[in-house]
């Protein structure tokens, strides 16, 4: 049998071929710039925002992230609401449309072609390997609780939106 370490080189490989098999190669992820993919994601992370917080938050002119703030509701994707707290602050919250473009652009993989592998293998093939794979992300997750606050942006999505403003 083979040991624990050849085993996480071989997932690693089929990993890879996995990705590699079924990338999506349709269309681009989506049509967001990087900069209201930026906004998107950190809404989405620490939640209902005013514009003036997401501008701390985004380290960004108030005018540029209320731009693309405007720019993202006029396509449905993000919604103005009073704060239930202090009906004073305006909160920007995504959208159902917003919440799926978000996960649609972060969706590698194709759906189709995956459908079309899965569709030709028995059921409790599928049930285990589903299984399985999420057995092994609940594994890999700290045991400690996560800190209370969101996760800042990464250094990426900061790039990508340095370069789109």
């Amino acid at each position: 049998m083979p040991g624990t370490r050849a085993q996480a080189e071989r997932f690693a490989d089929l990993f890879g071929a996995v990705y590699l098999a079924f990338h999506r190669r349709d269309a681009p992820r989506s049509e967001l710039s990087g900069a209201s993919r930026a906004v998107l994601t950190h809404l989405a992370l620490a939640g209902p925002l005013t514009v003036g917080e997401a501008t701390s938050h985004l380290k960004r002119a108030q005018s540029v992230v209320s731009e693309i703030v405007d720019r993202l509701e006029s396509h449905g994707l993000l919604e103005r609401e009073t704060d239930p707290d202090d009906r004073r602050r305006t909160l920007v919250w995504l959208t159902d449309a917003g919440h799926e473009l978000l996960r649609d652009d972060r969706r590698v993989l194709s759906a189709e072609h995956l459908e079309r592998a899965v569709a030709a293998l028995p059921a409790a093939q599928v049930e285990a390997m589903l299984g399985g794979l999420a057995e092994l992300i609940d594994r890999a997750r700290p045991t400690t609780a996560p800190a209370a606050s969101p996760p800042p942006l990464t250094q990426g999505e900061n790039h990508e939106l340095d370069a789109h403003l």
